[in-house]
């Protein structure tokens, strides 16, 4: 099936809310499993004593649910997450502000990428859930890594895997979204569509010169996993 692109933000306030209130514990719990495990295994990274005082950056955080979900499991961790939406960042904001424990430790960035909010060679451990599909360009994304990743830092990108036909995405519309509301069901049908191939990214990490720090996996029947250390730093 071949790509076809979605807009790149998710910045009207309903389509916002609807996201934030869907029901998407099961993909985050995914991708906070993953990072457990990738912690485990990449003992000589950057991060200190595991998660424990380490910096974070979260790229694409949307509501920020994962957000709160890491910080509430790491409660020494700092954490700037960025976000091309304004409503979507104005709803995390409502969630952060009822944890204090967690809103002293976040720091809520509203710009896309390249942003020059981002500190250069900073974070020890660098995530994004769900914006690859979202990029028209997606080198922006492999490039932004670079430039902010501290060398050894720790990376974990998921997003949706592009199905091989439309029916195979109506199928998975059907088993994950039957019961969600008209614009989530639209939604998800257009990120499906909008999403890479295994060997696209992998194609997109040999071009930002990241092949070799960085693999790409198959996570579920929907989603893909980029994950690895970046070695050095990266000049921009």
């Amino acid at each position: 099936m071949k790509r076809t692109p979605e807009p790149e933000l998710m910045d009207g306030a309903e389509q916002a809310r609807a996201y934030a209130q869907a029901d998407l514990s099961e993909p985050n719990e995914l991708f906070l499993r993953l990072l457990a495990d990738e912690v485990l295994k990449v003992r000589d990274s950057a991060l200190p004593q595991g998660l424990a005082d380490a910096r974070a950056l979260d790229l694409g955080c949307g509501p920020a649910d994962i957000v709160v979900r890491l910080l509430k499991r790491y409660p020494q961790l700092q954490c700037d997450a960025l976000d091309g939406s304004q409503a979507m960042l104005d709803l995390a904001r409502q969630a952060i502000d009822r944890l204090p424990g967690i809103a002293s430790r976040v720091r809520l960035l509203c710009d896309k990428l390249p942003s020059a909010q981002l500190d250069t060679g900073a974070y020890d451990l660098i995530l994004s859930n769900s914006l690859l599909h979202h990029l028209h360009e997606p080198q922006v994304l492999w490039r932004s890594i670079r430039a902010a990743a501290k060398p050894g830092a720790l990376v974990l990108v998921m997003d949706l895997m592009r199905p091989g036909s439309a029916g195979m995405a109506e199928a998975l519309v059907e088993t994950y979204a039957a019961d969600a509301p008209p614009v989530l069901r639209q939604d998800f049908r257009n990120s499906l569509h909008a999403a890479f191939e295994p060997a696209e990214v992998e194609e997109q990490l040999r071009s930002a010169g990241l092949a070799e720090a960085l693999e790409v996996d198959v996570v579920s029947d929907r989603h893909l996993a980029v994950w690895g250390k970046v070695g050095r730093k990266f000049e921009v």
